[in-house]
């Protein structure tokens, strides 16, 4: 397996229609294997508006089945196409009642390798997520991928570095955290916590935002997604805060060998002393 792994994601802005989005999104990855790359990501709920912007039942509507829905079919075939690692998020319905923030990691085959469902949903204006979700419930996996071991963590969760030292000690090499974050606050907190938890970890992170203003609120998604190497620094630039954009990029897995044996972080732990952390 080669050191160097080319990586894409995508921001985007919101079509109108499903059929449309996952159209733009194709035409993408296209264009990113073109470049050479060989695995790509998607933001939160790529094939959906952000429609936790409000609390109504109509929304459910943007549901499907995890692998089995039509999303995942036409992501399976695409992986297979473009011969890259697709990491597509969607609203996932297990059954009547269980809906979860889903990422599915396909393979380059088109194997579905598993799911990542968000652990940490919020409930507060502008992001009314438990309305429709569960609490993830499949724990923290790590996908053995044609290019090399993929997590994912998933907005919100991006706030708490439990589960991106989980992924850190289950082998993760490159994180993709598809998000939906609008200006405000959390502006700040993007360009911040990513990298700080990809030098905690020494690993890659893709982090992921939606770019515009969408029909289902006011929120403005400020895109400037970008990929980050294990010391914490910006792989190429960070992409536009208003504009749809294809990122690729080249990530040099070998880094992580090199940073873990300068930044012994993971000898240094000390999780005997650590129980406090898991009480209430």
């Amino acid at each position: 397996m080669a050191e160097v792994v080319r990586a894409a994601l995508v921001q985007a802005t919101w079509t109108g229609d499903t059929d449309s989005m996952i159209s733009k999104h194709e035409e993408h990855a296209r264009a990113a294997a073109a470049q050479g790359a060989r695995i790509i990501g998607f933001q939160e709920v790529f094939n959906a508006p952000y429609f936790c912007q409000v609390q109504e039942a109509e929304h459910y509507r943007w549901a499907e089945p995890v692998p089995g829905g039509p999303t995942l079919t036409r992501m399976r075939s695409l992986a297979r196409e473009t011969a890259m690692v697709v990491v597509a998020p969607v609203f996932e319905d297990e059954a009547p009642g269980f809906y979860y923030n889903t990422a599915a990691v396909i393979d380059a085959d088109g194997t579905v390798l598993g799911t990542y469902r968000k652990h940490h949903i919020p409930q507060l204006p502008g992001f009314w997520e438990k309305y429709y979700f569960r609490p993830g419930n499949l724990g923290w996996p790590v996908f053995d991928t044609a290019v090399g071991r993929v997590g994912v963590y998933i907005c919100y969760d991006r706030h708490f570095p439990e589960g991106w030292r989980q992924l850190g000690l289950a082998g993760a090499q490159i994180v993709y955290n598809p998000s939906a974050t609008s200006r405000g606050l959390s502006s700040h907190l993007w360009r911040l916590e990513q990298p700080a938890a990809a030098v905690a970890n020494q690993y890659y992170v893709a982090a992921i935002n939606r770019v515009g203003v969408e029909s289902y609120g006011d929120n403005d998604f400020y895109g400037t997604s970008y990929f980050v190497d294990p010391r914490g620094q910006f792989v190429g630039d960070v992409a536009s805060d208003s504009q749809e954009e294809l990122l690729v990029r080249d990530l040099d897995l070998g880094r992580i060998q090199e940073v873990r044996q300068e930044w012994a972080f993971y000898r240094d732990r000390r999780p005997d002393a650590y129980d406090d952390l898991v009480r209430p």
